[in-house]
């Protein structure tokens, strides 16, 4: 990390650095610590793992409010103490946050005059206790928090005008100043990253206005800093309407602290479009501005063609401050193809810009470890997770295939992803949430995508499997996500026959194969047992083999039918199999066998699928019978753990992009009984169950044993959301939403867009945000 001089010098690389999620927010007197979330603040052994991906700086917190909650005399400086030597001797160089969307400890507040310098007072313990740290951002996105927390409400003190939020925004520049300035009295060559939001709005004629005024708005914390606000500020008789004294604002011209680098955070939802006709837009981006309705929403998700993206935003800042950028976080909330593709954007927007002049020296992967209700803003703890370089899910971080580009990023090699070729959904036709609107032209003109590796001519995946309900779901989902694919029948590839198998695979040049098909009919496998283990075992088998011979990734499905229900908890991956039936045997030895031939495979076991895109799935056919007053008999007594089909397939397209490996067991979870699942899924449908008919198994009729218990949970990682979200999920689409959300953001959980990322404007419903709609 090179920043000893401020001139631009192309040829020196573009860095790649990372970036720790570490927000401690407070909403009303509850605290939301990334940290403990995320559990890096008890995993020292996290530092291996950052440097592992080949970066030469990170954002990493040394924050106020842990360090010294009750004042530096009870400060508790080991959990710094041992991480911040591991960094050093890691090669990777700390850029030390101290206040990261926070307000302090208890006894402060961002509207506290007395949090500067007490802010300072720490600052400058940290600076005497590490005098060789060199850089610091010492209060993360002034100006982005001063909103959120003074103008919007969402966090503590919860202000809601503007002179809360300019009181807040002079409160953690002023305590910028003033720590840098403590800084410095022990490291004199200490330097100053300052992060903040750059985002930018766009709209109708109508609300010109109002954009121009957030498009000034956005530069004021780094206008303060560099000593740039004045009688000659063009929001200088706003600043002044808020009853503030000038002598607030003019101290930073008497006191400048310009940053040695500005941190540019950018998302998906940075760039905004505001339009003053708010019923052609879905209710939640519905909102106030100015004094008249309006709606507020993504500019991706409403103009016709997008926005260049970031590049031009850097060169305005570069414009305005002539003072080396960086991208401090570079992050969206997508599936795993979308953010490889958005770090691809980003990275090539960096190289642009650096040859169009513009001194850009890093971009931020963010965040390492993920994060934790964002689409929220952080203000409930509903477990909504958002994967990074690094899943967390698992019982220690799992790499994802971000951590594989990050590697090839820093490195210099050749990216390697096949689903590199693909747009991103921010740039695909169906990003819309409304009729799109005509770009404007003073817009378009530099709205070309100039990308690399997007188009066509992507290896596909190869689902195999195309009359059956989860190859066709593999099918919909990949198209949905902009991955390139086929869907084979048996007469396209039959995978017992080894010569048809070698003839598709030449044919198509997968980098991935999913194998959905197979024999489903447990109770004729009894008296079909040749048949069921050719299309269950002697397939599998071959199709691994083929697969590892040519590197192909190959997905295969198992089932829970491997047990024999002799525990009563749900069984694990390392747990023995011992199935009672042919078809369970059959499975069993597949997955030996897969294994076996070829280690890199991914082996899926599942259970009792449901979903929304057929008629013939246990919980649709029982809530439409249930709902024509007829009886629906299930069974009482046989205990499994539902899926819900559409989250199985996006995981499992997860994985398979991570090339993750083994076993893996997915379900959503909630050990059941059939009869349980039904009664469930008619309450919550609104359907009268009292026609539900509990019957034990024996009743059935059933030719093959079944295990009384053989509900599924995973010590690898639980990557599924809970049933209780996937069956409102399932219900939503079923009952015909408009919006038809899930299929429309492909995610795995439901979310609305407005919350989606953690930027806003102030025509946002803030109510909105803060229930989490």
């Amino acid at each position: 990390m090179d920043s000893k001089t401020s001139s631009h010098n192309p040829t020196r690389p573009l860095e790649l650095w990372g970036g720790l999620e570490c927000t401690v927010n407070r909403v009303r007197d509850e605290y939301f610590s990334q940290l403990d979330r995320n559990g890096h603040a008890g995993r020292a052994c996290d530092i291996e793992r950052f440097a592992s991906l080949g970066i030469r700086a990170i954002r990493y917190p040394i924050l106020w409010e842990r360090t010294a909650p009750d004042g530096l005399a009870s400060a508790d400086w080991s959990w710094p103490d041992e991480r911040l030597p591991a960094l050093r001797d890691a090669g990777v160089t700390p850029i030390a946050g101290l206040v990261h969307h926070g307000s302090g400890p208890r006894h402060t507040s961002l509207v506290e005059p007395c949090f500067a310098e007490k802010l300072a007072e720490y600052a400058g313990a940290v600076a005497a206790r590490y005098p060789w740290l060199e850089y610091y951002t010492p209060v993360n996105e002034p100006c982005t928090t001063a909103r959120f927390a003074g103008l919007y409400g969402v966090w503590y003190p919860h202000g809601r005008d503007d002179r809360t939020f300019i009181q807040a925004l002079l409160v953690q520049c002023r305590a910028v100043v003033l720590s840098m300035r403590a800084i410095r009295k022990v490291n004199p060559d200490a330097k100053l990253v300052q992060t903040d939001d750059l985002g930018k709005t766009y709209g109708t004629p109508e609300m010109a206005h109002v954009a121009d005024f957030y498009n000034e708005r956005r530069w004021l914390a780094w206008d303060l800093l560099c000593g740039m606000v004045g009688p000659e500020h063009r929001l200088w008789n706003y600043l002044l309407d808020t009853g503030i004294a000038p002598d607030e604002f003019l101290w930073f011209r008497d006191n400048p602290c310009p940053p040695d680098i500005i941190g540019v955070n950018y998302y998906v939802t940075s760039e905004r479009w505001l339009d003053h006709r708010p019923e052609r837009y879905p209710e939640h981006h519905r909102g106030m501005t100015d004094g008249r309705p309006c709606a507020d929403i993504e500019a991706s998700r409403v103009l016709a063609t997008p926005t260049a993206g970031i590049s031009p935003l850097l060169s305005e800042v570069w414009d305005r401050y002539r003072i080396p950028l960086a991208v401090t976080e570079a992050h969206i909330d997508a599936n795993r193809e979308d953010q490889l593709r958005w770090l691809l954007e980003i990275w090539d927007s960096a190289r642009q810009s650096r040859d169009n002049g513009v001194d850009v020296r890093a971009v931020t992967v963010w965040a390492l470890l993920g994060s934790f209700d964002w689409n929220s803003l952080v203000t409930q703890n509903r477990g909504y997770y958002e994967p990074g370089p690094f899943d967390v899910r698992s019982p220690m971080p799992r790499p994802t295939a971000v951590a594989k580009m990050m590697r090839e990023l820093s490195s210099g090699a050749p990216l390697s992803h096949p689903v590199l070729r693909g747009q991103g959904w921010w740039r695909r036709p169906g990003r819309f949430l409304c009729p799109p609107i005509a770009t404007p032209a003073a817009l378009s003109s530099i709205s070309a995508d100039g990308h690399r590796l997007v188009g066509t001519g992507a290896a596909p995946i190869l689902v195999l499997g195309a009359t059956g309900t989860l190859g066709r779901a593999f099918a919909r989902v990949c198209q949905k996500r902009n991955l390139a694919y086929r869907l084979l029948s048996r007469k396209e590839m039959d995978i017992a026959d080894p010569d048809s198998v070698e003839r598709a695979l030449a044919l198509h040049q997968p980098w991935a194969v999913i194998n959905t098909c197979g024999y489903v009919r447990v109770d004729d496998a009894e008296n079909e047992v040749e048949r069921c283990l050719r299309e269950n075992t002697l397939g599998p088998a071959i199709l691994a083999a083929a697969c590892a011979r040519h590197g192909v990734h190959l997905t295969s499905f198992s089932s829970d039918l491997v047990f024999d229900g002799s525990q009563d908890r749900p069984y694990v991956e390392s747990d023995p199999v011992a199935p009672l039936n042919v078809y369970g045997r059959s499975k069993a030895d597949a997955e030996a066998q897969v294994l076996d031939r070829n280690p890199s495979a991914l082996m899926v076991r599942t259970s009792a699928f449901f979903g929304p895109w057929d008629q013939h799935n246990f919980v649709t056919l029982a809530l439409d019978a249930l709902r024509r007053g007829e009886s629906f008999q299930a069974a009482s007594d046989l205990t499994i753990t539902p899926t819900y089909v559409p989250d199985l397939v996006h995981a499992c397209l997860d994985l398979a992009i991570d090339r993750e490996n083994g076993i893996w067991h997915l379900s959503n979870g909630g050990a059941l009984t059939w009869a349980e699942l039904a009664l469930r899924a008619a309450e919550r449908a609104g359907v009268d169950p009292s026609r539900l008919e509990a019957r034990p198994v024996a009743s059935c009729g059933f030719a093959a044993a079944r295990p009384r218990y053989c509900a599924l949970h995973s010590e690898r990682g639980v990557l599924l959301p809970r049933l209780d979200d996937a069956l409102g999920r399932y219900l939503e689409l079923r009952a015909g939403d408009p919006v038809e959300l899930e299929e429309l953001l492909m995610t795995a959980e439901s979310r609305q867009p407005v919350a989606s990322g953690h930027r806003q404007q102030e025509a946002t419903d803030v109510a909105a945000v803060q229930s989490g709609t």
